[in-house]
């Protein structure tokens, strides 16, 4: 199964979808902001992220956005799940690299479908 990076600042968001993430066998990696998650990204070289908006510091947009065009983890997909559900927010995300974008409360069979549809 692939190794998932979980960026978002709520320790219960990183509980939860962890959590749904080893229910489907994945291995999984955290990070608090957008920052860490950036480190972690280059260091681990995860196959998948899940990465939150709404964070202190760097935000996941900034984040996405970083990740997307750095060479070294540019080959890396970014799923955004947040609770920024505009329109424009989407769009937005999908513009800085996201290759799909997920607005919370997500259940279980959401996440695991678009993390199994990106995954290929």
């Amino acid at each position: 199964m692939a190794k998932v990076l979980v960026v978002d600042d709520s320790p219960t968001e990183l509980h939860v979808l962890t959590q749904y993430l080893h229910s489907a066998g994945h291995q999984t990696l955290t990070a608090s902001d957008g920052q860490e998650g950036l480190e972690t990204a280059k260091s681990e070289k995860p196959d998948l992220i899940l990465m939150d908006v709404v964070m202190p510091g760097l935000n996941g947009f900034q984040a996405t956005r970083k990740i997307s065009r750095d060479p070294e983890t540019r080959h890396i997909p970014v799923v955004m799940i947040t609770t920024k559900d505009q329109e424009t927010d989407r769009e937005w995300g999908l513009r800085q690299g996201a290759r799909a974008y997920l607005v919370k409360p997500v259940t279980e069979d959401q996440l695991l479908g678009v993390v199994a549809e990106v995954l290929g």
